[in-house]
């Protein structure tokens, strides 16, 4: 059952209300995974985004679970709750309204940088950073995303970031180390390879440090990780592509990066790499994310290098812990506020 939120909770609507407010349903904005968006007003004449959830069978736990997540937050990088509507197998979530939309349309277009600049990107980079502590550490209880994406960052009408659908998150309580799981949830591309396969490590708050690494890439190439994965492309996977012109020091031209902005785009690289260790004990903390956007460049060391393709080739798309590493997850020591590359014999 739905909780009783009080006065400050997310309010209820009945359906007709709800298609009052999106004037039933013509302003479409979007389409994902799990329902249609659309425009509304409300009475009070704030604009707002109603997620209609389709295939909604059984007893709505996966809707029942993003208003539990998202109506006990309340941060800046965290997109609000203003109502839901649940009547039966009709559900709807209804948001703030971001007027910029989501962040894919921007690193994916065809002048990425130029429509947002990176500046902005890196003011972003940094936001979502935030509000990923919030939910970790700051939240009343601790909410593990589970499907972070630049789909799932929404831009206010000043590009501040907000994280969105909680649908997949899952809460624990704030001791809690490590989440059990019955099956993997995410998006691949973005997925962390403990939740997956769990001799990587356990399921926690890594996982999330994880996606947010494969986003920060996603950030500075603009290209998706997950095209090589899907399309068994020729084309080297985008990770190990970055990180060899970042250690072979030839600049970063690809992506469009110019020697006034190289620093900004060094550093997202830098700390995306980190991120996206195979082994969740050796990724930082999102806390320890923060700390090393204020480092400057010199202070941060070049990450050990992941056997990319080698994990996804040998399981399609499940990655398979004899190719990340011969050591152990409970024998590694978890990382410090600057990481020794020493680790990287270790992970070869």
């Amino acid at each position: 059952m739905i909780v009783c939120y009080g006065s400050l909770g997310p309010k209820r609507y009945m359906y007709s209300e709800v298609m009052r407010i999106t004037s039933s349903r013509s302003d479409h904005l979007g389409r994902g995974g799990y329902g249609v968006v659309f425009k509304g007003t409300l009475q009070d004449g704030r604009l707002v985004a109603v997620k209609f959830l389709h295939d909604c069978k059984g007893n709505g736990d996966e809707f029942v679970n993003e208003v539990m997540s998202i109506g006990r937050t309340s941060h800046v990088n965290v997109v609000s709750l203003h109502g839901f509507c649940l009547e039966g197998s009709k559900r709807a979530l209804i948001f703030e309204y971001m007027s910029n939309g989501s962040l894919d349309k921007y690193i994916y277009s065809e002048n990425p940088k130029e429509i947002i600049g990176w500046e902005r990107l890196y003011a972003i980079a940094i936001g979502i950073a935030r509000g990923l502590e919030y939910l970790h550490h700051s939240c009343n209880i601790r909410i593990v995303h589970f499907d972070i994406k630049p789909q799932n960052i929404l831009l206010d009408m000043d590009f501040i970031p907000k994280i969105a659908d909680f649908g997949l998150a899952k809460l624990c309580h704030a001791n809690e180390s490590k989440l059990s799981m019955t099956c993997a949830r995410g998006t691949i591309g973005f997925i962390a390879p403990e939740v997956h396969c769990r001799t990587f490590g356990v399921v926690s708050t890594k996982s999330d440090v994880y996606s947010y690494g494969m986003m920060l890439l996603e950030m500075v190439g603009g290209r998706r990780n997950v095209k090589s994965i899907v399309e068994k492309s020729s084309e080297k996977y985008f990770p190990d592509w970055i990180y060899e012109h970042l250690a072979q020091d030839d600049g970063l031209e690809a992506c469009e990066v110019t020697s006034e902005i190289e620093e900004i785009a060094r550093k997202m690289i830098l700390i995306g790499l980190w991120c996206i260790q195979v082994i969740p004990s050796y990724r930082p903390t999102i806390t320890k994310v923060l700390e090393m956007f204020e480092r400057s460049l010199d202070d941060l060391d070049m990450p050990p290098k992941q056997n990319f393709c080698e994990l996804l080739d040998n399981s399609d798309h499940n990655l398979d812990v004899q190719s990340a590493s011969s050591t152990r997850p409970e024998e590694i020591s978890h990382v410090d506020s600057k990481i020794s590359t020493t680790t990287a014999n270790s992970l070869s």
